[in-house]
């Protein structure tokens, strides 16, 4: 590798730790394994140019974002241009393959849905959460969960036997969800971050419930609904992860709250009640148990 090679490898590293492979200087978007993200998935990109001034651009498809790098300041308007029609070079680039992958996941999640099956309501999944299949569906031993954003179908969540969960590659996430209930026909909506507190809280309170999918996409989420239910009473039902540093899932749950403007809410916990337990399914689930063994 040569110096600015070096660099910009330096520049990624602070961002997204350690990478033993040396980027690729031909002005491409190139994919790579970002460290702590799922085995096999490649949501970072970046790309590099060395001709003229050494410049680029990376980021992650997952968190969104992007962030340029130059291997020194510009020393005229001629550099400073070139600079900026690179990233606006890369920005295009990441967009438009960003949608052809979106597009194809799309289809495929189609077909997906249209060969499965109603999910079993004993799947080992569903059957450890205690919740219902409800519209679910089912290939082999796959729940499958439907992920829609403005009516269509986007995404598909798989989650097999032993609860690993992987959305379908390329797949849009972002703004994307899983609806419980007619939302249109109330006047209040409640956003869970996964899968089975929204199963639990639509048994709950009879209202309708969204399942974000993750943490990162409660504000995404939030956001839309908001924009396409503006008199609705828009709920935030936040975990608690109370064992872990920072509490992620209360960090994520009150900012999109905050930036969305809507309202948050969080379990209540007994002064028994075990410190691991995160959510609504596990709070109701616990107090089950507890009350038998009264």
């Amino acid at each position: 590798m040569n110096d600015a090679q070096i660099l910009f490898r330096d520049a990624l590293q602070s961002a997204y730790g350690v990478l033993d492979w040396p980027p690729e200087p031909d002005g491409d978007i190139h994919r790579f394994h970002v460290p702590g993200d799922k085995s096999g998935s490649v949501n970072g990109w970046y790309v590099l140019y060395l001709d003229g001034i050494a410049s680029g651009a990376f980021g992650s498809w997952k968190t969104g974002g992007a962030m340029s790098w130059c291997s020194r300041e510009p020393l005229d308007t001629r550099e400073a241009e070139q600079i900026r029609q690179r990233i606006d070079q890369a920005r295009r680039q990441r967009e438009a393959g960003q949608q052809r992958r979106q597009q194809a996941a799309a289809k495929y999640a189609q077909r997906l849905w249209g060969t499965s099956r109603p999910a079993d309501p004993e799947h080992p999944y569903l059957s450890k959460k205690r919740v219902h299949a409800n519209n679910l569906r089912q290939i082999d031993d796959v729940l499958l969960v439907p992920m829609y954003a403005d009516g269509a179908l986007v995404n598909i969540q798989r989650i097999s036997a032993d609860g690993e969960k992987r959305f379908l590659f390329g797949g849009q996430v972002t703004g994307a969800y899983y609806v419980l209930g007619d939302v249109s026909r109330s006047q209040k909506v409640y956003i869970a971050e996964g899968l089975a507190t929204a199963l639990t809280l639509h048994k709950l309170s009879g209202s309708p419930v969204v399942a974000a999918m993750n943490s990162g996409n409660l504000a995404p989420v939030a956001l839309a609904l908001k924009a396409k239910y503006p008199a609705h009473e828009i709920i935030i039902a936040g975990d608690d992860d109370r064992m872990t540093e920072g509490n992620p899932g209360r960090r994520f749950a009150v900012g999109a709250a905050i930036k969305a403007m809507v309202k948050v809410c969080f379990p209540i916990w007994p002064e028994e009640a075990p410190p691991e337990l995160t959510d609504f399914n596990d709070l109701v689930n616990w107090r089950a148990d507890h009350e038998a063994c009264q």
